[in-house]
């Protein structure tokens, strides 16, 4: 409740902002941007995208995003559209927004999310700055409703990608595991080695299907004749497009692999 109270002051506070017209023409420069807007905005409002939001295999918006013009990633990419907002993440900073100011368009760089109430906040300022607060606190409201509803016990389990990448036993993707009844293993350097998983087989292991159709060493490694012999007490797949950005696309996920766990 303490995220969705910090959503709504952050509503209030930029109430000033929402009173004046919303903004007609928003591109969108990064792949989580370009989520956050596809779900939050009115269609008409979205005048551009990246690349990357149009690629099947890096997000299920892929679709969705094709009906838009698309762009490189750059600020000069979307400058002849005449965007009056441009969303990004993590880049640029003070230098981009100046930019931005040059061209005659606002910039919202928003920081990457170290937690889910992070995530909460975005999802709330991309709404606030588009006047569409309403959608904004209905994906806030999903988001708090899967964590308030997250199993008392989660089960010991490792999350596990190409080249046994995993992740970090804090931060983002840990709370939305453990929102689906999932406690993330610390893990050295936060990567799973043979060794681990043969001796030391998690309760759950979480597969990670980003690119599994790629024939890469980072996807080979999931094939070696030792890691199929791992004995998890579960093998469960999940998206790995989800899991790049963690937005609001993880409410159907983590209550999809739930239900999978009986949870």
């Amino acid at each position: 409740m303490r995220a969705f109270a910090c959503a709504s002051a952050l509503s209030l506070a930029l109430a000033g902002a929402a009173e004046a017209a919303p903004p007609r023409r928003v591109a969108s420069l990064n792949l989580c941007t370009d989520e956050l807007l596809l779900l939050v905005a009115d269609p008409k409002q979205i005048a551009s995208v990246s690349y990357l939001s149009q690629l099947p295999e890096e997000t299920p918006l892929w679709a969705r995003a094709r009906a838009y013009r698309r762009n490189d990633g750059s600020l000069l990419s979307v400058a002849g559209m005449k965007p009056d907002l441009v969303l990004t993440m993590g880049g640029g900073g003070r230098g981009r927004a100046a930019v931005g100011g040059r061209l005659g368009t606002k910039v919202l760089d928003l920081p990457f999310p170290a937690a889910i109430a992070d995530v909460e906040t975005a999802t709330m300022r991309v709404a606030v700055a588009l006047g569409r607060e309403a959608r904004g606190r209905a994906l806030v409201a999903a988001m708090e409703r899967a964590r308030r509803s997250a199993p008392p016990r989660p089960a010991d389990a490792i999350y596990l990608s190409g080249g046994g990448r995993s992740v970090s036993a804090k931060g983002t993707a840990a709370e939305w595991m453990a929102t689906a009844g999932l406690r993330q293993r610390p893990l050295a350097g936060d990567r799973a080695d043979l060794e681990t998983l043969l001796v030391r087989p998690p309760a759950v292991l979480l597969r990670s299907s980003y690119r599994s159709g790629q024939f890469s060493a980072e996807q080979r490694w999931l094939s070696h004749p030792l890691a199929q012999r791992v004995r998890a007490g579960r093998s469960l797949a999940t998206d790995g497009r989800l899991w790049t950005c963690m937005g609001p696309l993880m409410v159907p996920e983590v209550l999809r692999l739930r239900r999978a766990l009986g949870r």
